[in-house]
């Protein structure tokens, strides 16, 4: 990267370091003139002038925090010398008598650099030093993506400070001393409630003769190998971690509603969820090395392995949704899915050999609920009219709505799962179970468009429930994710795309920046979540929410399987179309607002005019349609649906 000199500006309340300018990285950083602190920091890795917003909480510091005798104190509360150098700050602390800390911040080339040493006669007296980033995920949820996690949740160096629609900064660090770590462990710590998160870097305590040093430098990820339009690549670059948020550790952790720490889920203070988990590790496998040292697929096992661990995995096989809600089946096929998307990229065996066990138990829990025998698995909610009632949910993501018994979403998933099985258990030579798990493909998907397709629509219905009806909301993202993994033939699925295309020009839909809607007709009140599930219609007929969250709302992440369904079948400009208008939109960073947790806040769904309509404001699941930037180009879809081209 090329280097990027430093404008120094002297303002009142500290000294301002920017760098750079359009198209170049750009960090911000304000540093107090009378307390070792840093009281404003952003950085914008695509020079877009994002760093002028602070990603600190207001009134908050960053600074360190240090322990003597067993008591830990503020560095801002002790005795302090200053000593300004160019581009940066020097600060001496006084932790002892004849003992001081030296805390140098400096930005150079384009890099925020910090050298720490110590001192005087009493250092080891100094038991611990932490430096604390008070990060504000209501501005964008700041989180770490480190190759290294410990049980206990705390990771370590080289890392990837990841603050979405900013940028990515890669944090190392070196120490003049022979094996000395500067960073011993870092951690996350967050609250849900208070919408908070801290990076927290345990710092080496200060040894004579030592001097450690940590950098943040921009990080620009490159795109996978063998892509063709890099153009493309440019746009989604940032964006392509948004789908990565690791956990911070919140909550009550004997409490189903909490989080450890190191779990990819929502976002960095909310819930993991295993129905979702497929998302993040789909993506981990087209760049699993996001920068020198750090790899994705150490938190795609990490997570997989919390699903398959303990009460999350019951006797039966069947696998907990998110806190303790059972009966999604998506819940199963999240873990088996993600679980071949880590294999394939790591060629870890061993693991998988480990594992395969608690993998089979779960894909059997699904071959199971195939009740009737035809195929399909059935839920165990019926699907039915105005049978879905809270604190009950559906058997998918999408939990409110009523979707049940014989569900397209699910069923589509599931037979992804047993192909991805079958090619696991190839790699482990086991023929027998390779054998049960392409039949139990094969027959679903012989069961499925029989099942499921509308004659009188000529595209799939969402679910068929218990009593014969199907439930059809002319759903350009089912249909796609049903024609993307072959369960309708390439001839047929042009058709349905096209009669698609066809009836959203009928209703008026035009915002394609936005994505597409899920459905393209109002979901009637009798199939939503009773008696007051949020986007819930007042009228029978649905028409007074439509275009409301799940009722027709508008949520990135499950666009793609629209856009790749026209890959599949070859008809791609209509999804480039979508495509690039996203990428303009995603461009801005105008599919998240922070973090928000409050119904009809969050920008994670969208009406058709682009108002929020959401609860999250940040929510990872939505920047998986920008795998489409690849799975256009065919190269990389013979790679990730090998499994599924291998049965048909």
């Amino acid at each position: 990267m090329k280097p990027i000199k430093c404008r120094i500006v002297a303002v009142v309340i500290g000294l301002v370091c920017s760098l750079g300018s359009a198209s170049q990285p750009a960090l911000r950083i304000e540093t107090g003139t009378a307390r070792a602190e840093i009281t404003a920091l952003s950085w914008d890795t695509e020079g877009t002038g994002r760093e002028k917003t602070n990603l600190l909480r207001p009134q908050t510091i960053v600074g360190l925090r240090i322990r003597c005798n067993g008591q830990w104190r503020n560095g801002i509360d002790l005795p302090t010398k200053l000593e300004p150098e160019p581009g940066g700050q020097s600060y001496w602390i006084t932790i002892a008598p004849e003992t001081e800390i030296n805390w140098r911040v400096r930005s150079v080339g384009g890099c925020l650099t910090m050298h720490f040493r110590g001192k005087g006669v009493n250092l080891g007296k100094i038991e611990g030093v932490e430096l604390v980033f008070p990060f504000a995920p209501g501005v964008t949820p700041v989180t770490a993506l480190s190759s290294v996690w410990d049980d206990d949740g705390g990771f370590h160096l080289p890392a990837l400070i990841s603050a979405p629609d900013f940028g990515q900064m890669l944090l190392t660090g070196e120490s003049t001393a022979a094996e000395r770590k500067p960073v011993v462990r870092a951690r996350l710590d967050g609250s849900r409630a208070a919408k908070t998160v801290n990076l927290v870097l345990e710092l080496s305590p200060p040894m004579a003769g030592a001097s450690d040093t940590l950098e943040f430098s921009p990080h620009l990820l490159a795109p996978p190998a063998g892509l063709a339009d890099t153009a493309l690549w440019v746009q989604a670059r940032r964006g392509w971690f948004n789908i990565w948020q690791p956990s911070a550790q919140w909550g009550d952790q004997g409490h189903p509603f909490s989080a450890p720490a190191g779990m990819l889920g929502n976002n960095v203070i909310s819930d993991p969820a295993s129905c979702s988990l497929w998302f993040y590790a789909d993506q981990a496998l087209w760049t699993p090395e996001v920068a020198p040292g750090v790899s994705v697929m150490p938190l795609v096992r990490r997570t997989i392995e919390f699903w398959l661990s303990g009460s999350r995995l019951r006797p039966t096989g069947e696998v907990v949704c998110y806190w303790d809600y059972l009966n999604f089946l998506d819940a199963n096929a999240g873990p088996l899915i993600a679980s071949w998307d880590y294999v394939e990229a790591t060629g870890d065996k061993d693991w998988l050999d480990k594992h395969i066990s608690k993998l089979e138990l779960a894909a059997e829990f699904l071959a199971k609920r195939d009740v009737d025998n035809d195929g399909m698995v059935e839920a165990t909610q019926t699907g039915n009219r105005g049978t879905l009632k809270q604190p009950g949910r559906s058997c998918a993501w999408w939990d409110a709505l009523n979707c049940g018994h014989k569900d397209a979403y699910c069923n589509a998933l599931i037979y992804r799962a047993w192909r991805c099985m079958a090619d696991l258990e190839n790699k482990l030579d086991r023929s027998n179970q390779q054998a049960r798990y392409t039949q139990l493909a094969d027959n679903l998907k012989a069961a499925y468009a029989p099942t499921l397709l509308n004659p009188a629509t000529g595209w799939l219905a969402w679910w068929k429930s218990a009593d014969g009806e199907l439930h059809d909301y002319a759903a350009p993202t089912l249909n796609g994710l049903a024609i993307e993994y072959g369960l309708v033939e390439p001839s047929k699925g042009r058709e349905i795309l096209a009669k698609l295309r066809k009836k959203m020009e009928a209703v008026g839909f035009k915002r394609f920046d936005l994505g597409v809607p899920p459905m393209l007709v109002p979901v009637l009140r009798a199939d939503y979540l009773q008696p007051d599930g949020f986007g819930i219609p007042a009228k029978e007929d649905g028409t007074d929410t439509f275009g409301h969250y799940m009722n027709g709302g508008i949520t990135a992440g499950q666009v793609l399987h629209f856009l790749a369904a026209h890959y599949v079948v070859g008809d791609p400009e209509p999804a480039d179309r979508i495509l690039r208008a996203m990428l303009e939109r995603q461009g801005r960073g105008e599919f998240q607002n922070g973090v928000r947790d409050a119904g009809g806040q969050g920008i994670d769904w969208t009406t058709w005019d682009g108002k929020p309509c959401g609860y999250e404001g940040y929510l990872a699941d939505s920047y998986r349609f920008l795998q489409a930037v690849l799975l256009r180009e065919a190269k990389f879809r013979e790679r990730f649906y090998r499994p599924l081209t291998s049965g048909r």
